[in-house]
């Protein structure tokens, strides 16, 4: 890690369990990120400031002495990672050149200060599009689904889920099968992910990229799963909501969500049956069936401002 990584490691990672420092979360990282760009500085100059650097920047005592007992956490952690490391668990953050550039590109301020991984991060550069859906998925829908991944990795395309049963799991295991890559951002428990031995297999064969923005043995939380929506979203060139139920779960969310923000072009099976699909499509997600070709160059695309990349946001 260059020296802007170690700090933003300290400063955010909850590996630790010592609970007397609040590490600091992804919107409070990104507004101290801001006072930092604003003076000019970088993360790693938090080592050095004094006080009075600091109240310069309007931060008070109670944050001030935050930020020191959170830089004070370096070896502690760096044990903790290697514990990690060990099972074959790396981080990424934002100053680091791998971190998804797209996620960047399309989420601005609002993307994590850092990942845990495991796998090739270069498989966050590949062009990619998203399937989502119910994790109560039928034959029906794992036929879609199969057909429609077969379709996108023929175009070279790799494939983009939350890792979950259902839609997510059968689209990854269908674009390895194929030869392709299947990157997942997981809302929970990478380190059980990372157990399984078609998991590990997929790894080493370099068609698997596993990435997760809390810590590796987290439990399942839905206000992470929802933010693990727009990760996916932000991934991909387009996403396929395969079957979403209507106006409740965390398909029917994340779309409206994407589809809100514009965060990328969604696509929606027209399956007359499934009443949550039809009323995305009404609001925007354009319908495909299962003789879609993969063409996202007749998608309608609205041009958004440019977003600054700086080293650390």
């Amino acid at each position: 890690m260059n020296q802007n990584a170690e700090v933003i490691f300290m400063m955010c990672s909850h590996l630790q369990s010592d609970v007397s420092v609040k590490p600091y979360e992804p919107a409070e990282w990104s507004k101290l990120a801001q006072i930092l760009l604003d003076a000019d500085l970088q993360p790693s100059d938090l080592t050095t400031l004094t006080d009075a650097e600091f109240r310069d920047m309007y931060l008070d005592t109670k944050e001030i002495n935050r930020i020191r007992q959170l830089l004070e956490r370096g070896g502690s952690l760096s044990f903790a990672l290697e514990q990690y490391e060990n099972m074959g668990i790396s981080i990424v953050t934002r100053a680091d050149a791998l971190y998804p550039k797209s996620l960047k590109l399309r989420l601005g301020k609002s993307c994590p200060p850092l990942f845990y991984y495991a796998g090739n991060l270069q498989l966050a550069g590949k062009k990619a599009i998203g399937f989502v859906g119910a994790r109560g998925a039928d034959d029906h829908d794992q036929q879609f689904t199969e057909s429609t991944v077969s379709t996108v990795n023929s175009l070279g395309f790799a494939v983009v889920s939350g890792g979950a049963r259902g839609v997510d799991t059968m689209a990854s295991s269908a674009t390895i099968r194929n030869g392709s890559a299947a990157i997942s951002y997981l809302a929970d428990s990478l380190v059980k992910q990372i157990r399984n031995k078609e998991t590990i297999s997929a790894i080493q064969n370099n068609q698997l990229l596993l990435l997760s923005a809390v810590k590796p043995d987290m439990g399942f939380t839905a206000g992470t799963a929802m933010m693990r929506n727009r990760y996916i979203y932000a991934q991909s060139d387009a996403t396929v909501v395969v079957r979403s139920d209507y106006k409740k779960g965390g398909t029917w969310n994340g779309a409206v969500d994407c589809i809100k923000h514009e965060i990328c072009p969604v696509l929606c099976w027209n399956k007359s049956e499934y009443r949550g699909n039809q009323e995305l499509i009404r609001m925007g997600a354009v319908p495909i069936d299962a003789n879609w070709d993969g063409d996202l160059t007749t998608l309608p695309v609205k041009e958004k401002e440019p977003i600054q990349l700086t080293l650390f946001d």
